[in-house]
């Protein structure tokens, strides 16, 4: 295998073709453990998470809002609170059966009138130019094959002034952290997943792709490259996660 032909899948080199499966059989395994699996990673942080990168996306009563990679629903939810009845949110996820339990999740809540489900890949989003006025991806473009397609697409389908939202685990800003860290993602996690979600290899690929994410300054050049403007970026939980936000001007 050649290098232009391969990418990463945590820290193995794969087909470029092969990783979309590769990561689809990931997120069919935890599925039904997802939400759960969530609370016991983060000790229930990944919900203040979700908050703080929803308040920087500034949606308002009326908007458009894409959640990509929106797997069970929970940033759909807090948007759906802010579009409103006359603005409209489309849960995607490229895995069919995350993008299932996240419709079932809503349903059950009630929140009927105002979401949409598509299963998209990001790479090529099937919408026209000009469509949202946000575009959210969270804990997601760590997954995609190719994020600077990734990046493009989302611009492409962003309403001139509309914003990008990437809300992804990041890189400790200090050495302390990043040791803690390390240990807890490469020891602890994986175990975690065996005894609760009774998979442990899809949690230990999780850990790895996490360290394979670009670093935040280097994730901000990217948005830059796909043509995104006033890019800057939160760090969260000492870097452990960051928000990153650019404008389409």
């Amino acid at each position: 295998m050649t290098q232009e032909n391969t990418t990463h899948f945590g820290f193995k080199q794969v087909r470029k073709e092969d990783k979309v499966s590769m990561v689809r059989g990931v997120f069919d395994s935890v599925a039904d453990k997802y939400d759960l699996m969530n609370d016991l990673m983060s000790l229930g942080i990944h919900r203040i998470w979700k908050r703080i990168a929803v308040q920087l996306a500034n949606v308002r009563a009326g908007d458009q809002v894409l959640d990509l990679a929106g797997g069970t629903g929970d940033l759909t939810t807090l948007f759906e609170k802010r579009v409103g009845k006359n603005g409209q949110v489309v849960l995607a996820d490229i895995n069919s059966e995350m993008l299932r339990t996240g419709r079932n999740r809503l349903i059950d809540k009630g929140l009927t009138g105002n979401i949409r489900y598509a299963q998209v890949n990001a790479e090529c989003l099937p919408f026209e130019d000009n469509t949202f006025d946000c575009v959210c991806i969270g804990f997601g473009l760590r997954n995609v094959t190719d994020k600077d397609a990734a990046l493009r697409s989302m611009y492409r389908v962003l309403k001139p002034g509309g914003r990008v939202i990437v809300l992804e685990f990041s890189h400790p800003t200090d050495k302390l952290t990043e040791k803690v860290y390390d240990f807890y993602s490469f020891k602890l996690l994986p175990k975690i997943g065996a005894v609760v979600a009774k998979d442990e290899e899809s949690y230990r690929y999780l850990a790895e792709s996490i360290r394979m994410h670009p670093k935040q300054e280097e994730l901000k050049n990217m948005m830059e490259n796909a043509g995104f403007e006033r890019c800057e970026y939160f760090n969260m939980t000492q870097g452990i996660v960051a928000v990153h936000r650019g404008y389409k001007i």
